[in-house]
This record gives C-alpha cells, structure tokens and sequence, in this order.
C-alpha cells in the first residue's frame, strides 16, 4: 500500500502552519493511509517569526534542510520505496535538489513519486518573492521538470503557472488545507450574526501586497461619516494579529496604525494565541481583507468556519473563493463600492451563505490524498 512521505512546514503560533500537520495528520489516520511526518529542525524555542515576512527565513531554511536530510536517511535506509509518495507542502523547500540528484542514480521502479504545493511563488507578481525572480524561477523550474504533479488553491493559479512558464509538471487544483471542525473545537457555540459584537476584524498580515492603507481609508470614511455619534455607539475597527508587535514591510502603515489607535478608532490586538484570536473573530460581524494577492485566504476559511462573514474585493482568487457571491465582493479598489457592501454586511441579521469557504476548503486534504494516491485526475488543472 502506498505510504505517505509529509513533508510539511515549521509550526508558527501567528500562522496557519501551527495547526496545519494536524490537519494532515487527522485526515491521513481517517482514511487509514499509511504516512510518515517527516520533521526538520529548530534554531530556538521560540518558534517566532524575526528574519522576514511570511515565515522566518532563517528558520524556514534550517528547518527545510534538516528535513530533507531526514528524509534522505530513511530513503538510504531502504524506507522509501518506489510504491511510495513524498509529498512537500511547499514548493521552495531548500534542500529538495538532492532528490533528483539520487533518483537519476537509481533504477526507476525505486523511485517514489514526487508532488509538491504551490502557495504562490514567483508566478505571482505580489508574492514576497517576486523581486528574487531571477534566481528563485531557476528553482522553480528545476521543481517543475522534478516532481509528478504540483498542486493548488485554485484555478486562477493555473494560468499564473504556465504564463511562468512552469509547464513540465501536471497540475492539479485541491484547495487550501483546512480543518473547520478543528477551528470550531477551539471555541464554544456559535452566536448568531444579530447577537455579535458590531465588530470588524482584518487579520491579514500587514505588508505592502496585503494593502492595510485601503482598510485604513474605510476606517477613516467610516468615523467621518459618523462624527456627530460617540464613539461608543459606532462600528468596532480592530487589527489582529499572532506577532507581539503589529509589523509591516512599511513603515508608514505601521505609523498611521497607531495614530488611528491613538484617536480610539481603531484597537489593536496583538501577541494573539490561536484561541484568543478565535474568540474575538467569533463574537465579530465582519472580517475584512484587501489584499491584492491571497491564492486562498486561511482567514477567510477561519472566518467562514466561526460563522463570520467576510467582505474580500472581486479580485483574482477571491471570486473563485467566495463562489462569486456579489453579497461578500466589492470593486477593486472602489472604496465607495466597499462601503455601500460593508454597511449591509454589517446590519444583517444572518449570512446563509457564510459557511461556503470553509465548508469547500475542508474537503482540500482529501483531494490532495486522492491525488497522490493515484485517485485525483478529476482535480487535475487542463488549462
């Protein structure tokens, strides 16, 4: 029977990848699928994002090295068989080139097979990156000629891949991984859109792709237009975020931030644990996002697992996220268009449609098994 060979990311308390190998882990026992967790190693305890934006880059590289060692011992060991399937959830995975370098040395029937995830990469012109293109695409490729298939939030990144020119490897599209029964376990009952705080919530991080000055402008409308109510009856604005301190790949944003802070128009919550930022999203009417690039947002899916709605603009992957839902998409970047959806999001009484995102994006682990279980054609990419 096929085993599963995991290679999956560092665990961070201010990202997704905390719970992620959880994830994985539970689907993997439920279907009974044979699978290994194959760990990397920390430079510290203190599993912080310090070197970077997404994941940190010291951290991220030790980790993936060391992983891929790891790996590499238990294929020496005669662990991993030519029946077998390494999966990477992530396509840079510094130390990966080792692989093709022994398989060429090895007859073909021990060579397992090999898929990785694309979470972005340098096919996405607002993905951190972009500007390391002239030597992160060489990479990129060298994955593209290596692995049996690479796979994906959606279909939007298909075109993105092949204008890229990464167009040796099938591609198949899964979702983005994600447990909504794991979410909703770490919080009690649900309240009822009506009953919640008037509250909105931006989670994103707060770099440049992910625009925080738009969010911050319809903070600003906002209280302008309600300058003659006290500030005790007016909407909530907050930010949260998992990093002791709010940062940015921006000063600026960092700055206007705080001024907005200062003035009470905007809290800021930061040093969240998973099930304090889960509190506070699940007694919320709105979690807002105004990114420019987010392939599948695990925001939203967290959003959308907790019964709060979201307002995203109908821009590359989110109309495909939201099911093209006019309700939850606004016109990029029509701030005018923003607050008209905002202001009916915000006095509704019920979504009927705020489960979509999570309810779609918890069946992305069991494509992904489908896929490298040999059961998945029907996900593959044919653009």
């Amino acid at each position: 029977m096929t085993h599963i060979f995991y290679m999956g990311l560092e665990p961070y308390e201010e990202r997704y990848t905390l719970q992620l190998e959880g994830w994985n882990a539970t689907r993997f026992e439920e279907r009974k699928v044979p699978y290994t967790l194959v760990h990397g190693g920390h430079l510290n305890d203190d599993k912080e994002i310090k070197t970077g934006q997404v994941l940190d880059a010291h951290g991220r590289t030790y980790w993936s090295l060391t992983q891929v060692a790891n790996l590499v011992k238990l294929m020496e060991a005669g662990k991993v068989t030519g029946n077998d399937v390494i999966f990477f959830e992530d396509l840079f995975t510094p130390g990966y080139e080792a692989l093709p370098y022994i398989f060429n040395q090895l007859p073909k029937e021990k060579r397992p097979k090999v898929f990785t995830r694309c979470l972005a990469q340098s096919i996405d012109p607002d993905d951190f990156v972009f500007p390391w293109r002239d030597w992160m695409r060489p990479f990129e490729e060298l994955v593209d000629r290596t692995v049996d298939g690479i796979l994906m939030a959606n279909t939007e990144m298909g075109w993105h891949m092949r204008v890229g020119m990464l167009n040796k490897a099938p591609l198949y599209v899964t979702g983005l991984p994600f447990d909504k029964n794991e979410v909703r376990q770490r919080v009690g009952s649900l309240k009822p859109l009506n009953q919640r705080r008037k509250r909105i919530v931006y989670s994103s991080r707060f770099d440049e792709e992910k625009q925080p000055w738009f969010y911050m402008d319809m903070i600003e409308r906002y209280h302008n237009e309600h300058s003659s109510e006290p500030m005790e009856d007016r909407f909530e604005f907050t930010i949260l975020t998992g990093a002791k301190t709010l940062r940015s790949t921006n000063q600026e944003y960092i700055d206007r931030a705080r001024n907005l802070q200062a003035q009470g128009k905007l809290t800021i919550h930061e040093g969240l644990k998973k099930s304090e930022y889960y509190e506070i999203l699940s007694d919320s009417r709105l979690q807002f996002n105004c990114a420019r690039q987010d392939w599948q947002s695990n925001t939203l899916n967290e959003a959308s697992a907790l019964g709060t709605p979201s307002l995203c603009p109908a821009f590359r992957s989110f109309p495909e996220a939201l099911n093209n839902s006019a309700r939850h998409l606004y016109s990029p970047w029509s701030l005018d268009d923003c607050m008209d959806k905002f202001y009916h999001l915000m006095n509704m009484d019920s979504d009927p449609e705020v489960s979509y995102a999570a309810d779609d994006q918890h069946k992305s682990i069991d494509r992904t098994i489908d896929i490298l279980l040999g059961i998945g054609e029907m996900y593959r990419y044919h653009g």
